[in-house]
């Protein structure tokens, strides 16, 4: 399931396999760090997410302990978290266009394999903290 939804990926936004699973797991990593529930629906649909998230995470040098982590759910650490997830996307060779489809080709991967909606879009991920969220957790359609 992970080499089809890093497939999906890459066709959508023109990058080779590898890149595109490169940014998934920064992408995965970032949400999962943020407490968004874009990670949590990923990692219970598609074997080998998680794991690619935590192993993109340490080669990228993302913070594991509980104490960052929970820091980085502050709204200082949200924006300390997107601004390294761009930069991080910018390394593996994404420019701004591919980033900007990348999570919207998440979603639609998503909604079409599992019939989920509600997330895919770039604010899902990156929203600030104490602020209602435009739903309770992704559904299923």
């Amino acid at each position: 399931m992970i080499d089809d939804l890093t497939a999906h990926i890459a066709t959508s936004n023109g990058l080779a396999d590898s890149v595109s699973r490169r940014a998934l797991g920064i992408v995965l990593n970032s949400a999962e760090r943020q407490g968004s529930p874009l990670a949590e629906a990923v990692y219970r649909n598609v074997p080998g997410a998680r794991a690619l998230a935590a192993q993109t995470g340490h080669e990228i040098g993302a913070p594991t302990d509980e104490i960052a982590r929970l820091i980085e759910q502050t709204p200082g650490g949200r924006r300390y978290v997107s601004h390294s997830m761009i930069s991080a996307l910018h390394d593996a060779g994404l420019d701004h266009k591919a980033i900007g489809t990348l999570l919207p080709s998440i979603g639609s991967w998503m909604q079409s394999v599992y019939g989920m909606n509600d997330f895919g879009h770039l604010g899902d991920l990156i929203g600030h903290a104490g602020e209602p969220s435009r739903r309770e957790g992704v559904r299923a359609a």
